[in-house]
């Protein structure tokens, strides 16, 4: 990894990250929204075969940032890609290059193992991460809407009805 202050997510780190998670709820404006609990996150990184990774920014030995990603699948492509769930620093780190730090080290991990791209969401209105994203080349993927099934509607469709 390009950066010493970015490494891969330890067991010791789950604590923090949670915090962050949601100290980024907080930011969002949707804390009412953020369940995620220690033991929830522990088990999804460190499964025996586990679809979630992370990384996080470390300063002065304390976790003050943190991405968590997944891998996805381009049926066009034909390889995989990163999905990046989460990137958070906490504002007292912002401009320290942490976060472009966090997004090189994916970058890296694509490239290495040959996936096709590193994607991600942003809300609309979050428009400083929006001109980060830009400044590193990052394109707006204008034309596709996200959709989800959750809650009622999830279990409405799993049963089979409308």
């Amino acid at each position: 990894m390009s950066d010493n202050r970015i490494r891969p997510i330890r067991p010791a780190d789950v604590d923090a990250v949670v915090g962050l998670v949601q100290d980024l709820a907080e930011y969002e404006k949707l804390p009412q929204l953020c369940h995620l609990t220690s033991e929830q996150l522990h088990r999804a990184l460190f499964a025996e075969q586990p679809a979630l990774f992370g990384h996080v920014a470390v300063v002065d030995e304390v976790v003050v940032g943190y991405a968590l990603w997944f891998l996805n699948f381009s049926t066009w492509e034909g390889v995989h890609g990163i999905y990046l769930e989460d990137l958070f620093v906490s504002p007292t780190q912002r401009g320290s290059g942490l976060g472009k730090a966090l997004l090189v080290t994916l970058a890296e991990i694509a490239a290495e193992r040959g996936y096709a791209r590193v994607e991600w969401s942003v809300l609309d209105w979050n428009t400083p991460s929006i001109d980060f994203y830009r400044s590193l080349g990052a394109v707006s993927m204008d034309g596709w809407s996200m959709f989800r099934l959750s809650g009622p509607a999830l279990a409405r469709t799993a049963a089979g009805s409308s």
